[in-house]
């Protein structure tokens, strides 16, 4: 599964990845992976890699791609996880595509030898997780670890969930196992808005990531587009006055920090997805 133009020669570098396919709010993980890659490449960074999903995917549910390659040449593109590397202050592996259906303990295996074989030391898994919170209040990122220790120098940690997890996660799991220090950030996305493309939630994945990370980000640009994002939900909410209402109750809950109102409003909101 694993292809391999050449290997670069890196020094102590953090592998970063966002799949695709599994919870991602906001699309925070996509977003942020997405502005990392166009970073490592305009600084001169290349793709050196890729892994083959074609089986490994329901191919009914993640279709190929078909585009003309040039006007004689009709190429199909297939699933694949594409591994890029560069330098953002530090040397860095990017890991982008979807998440596949099949062979996870596979495709988990590929990144730990691949981790090995760059002689990656951290590793950072990126994703937006819908939560109980106010568009018009900074994005809190939260952090799940392989290991104690390294959650405890991330906090404030993602510690209250168990259930159904993505293939990231099991990476996440499966480079800790291996030795390597790893870890999960999650940018807490308003439920209300978690279906559409969220730049503040991206801003602040990035900036979290960039700090624990030791990254050299730019994110100036997403000043500008958060603040046209708040405007535009803000707009939004006019025409739909139960959301507004349910909006109010959340930054009043939170002010105040009153958790039963926040159970009441989750209550409410998971009412309000079940009927849709």
């Amino acid at each position: 599964m694993l292809h391999v133009d050449h290997w670069p020669a890196l020094e102590r570098p953090a592998l970063i990845v966002a799949l695709t396919g599994w919870v991602d709010a906001g699309a925070a993980g996509s977003g942020a992976i997405s502005a990392l890659r166009d970073r490592v490449l305009e600084a001169g960074g290349e793709e050196f890699g890729r892994i083959d999903l074609a089986d490994a995917m329901d191919l009914q549910q993640t279709r190929p791609v078909a585009r003309w390659a040039t006007p004689e040449d009709r190429v199909i593109d297939w699933p694949e996880i594409v591994l890029s590397a560069g330098r953002l202050g530090r040397d860095v592996v990017i890991a982008s595509g979807p998440e596949p259906s099949l062979r996870w303990a596979e495709v988990s295996g590929i990144f730990v030898d691949l981790a090995r074989r760059l002689g990656v030391v951290e590793a950072f898994t990126l994703a937006g997780m819908p939560a109980i919170a106010s568009h018009r209040r900074p994005i809190a990122v939260l952090a799940s670890a392989a290991q104690r220790s390294f959650a405890q120098e991330l906090g404030p940690l993602r510690s209250d969930y168990g259930g159904p997890t993505g293939l990231q996660t099991v990476i996440q799991r499966a480079l800790g196992e291996a030795g390597l220090r790893a870890a999960g950030l999650w940018a807490q996305v308003p439920q209300y808005v978690a279906g559409s493309p969220s730049p503040p939630a991206v801003q602040a994945l990035l900036s979290r990531l960039a700090e624990v990370a030791r990254l050299d980000v730019d994110l100036r640009e997403y000043d500008r587009r958060g603040a046209d994002y708040i405007e535009r939900v803000d707009a939004g909410l006019a025409s739909r006055p139960d959301v507004a209402e349910v909006v109010e109750r959340i930054d009043r809950a939170r002010a105040a920090e009153d958790d039963d109102l926040v159970s009441e409003i989750e209550q409410f909101l998971r009412a309000q997805g079940d009927e849709g």
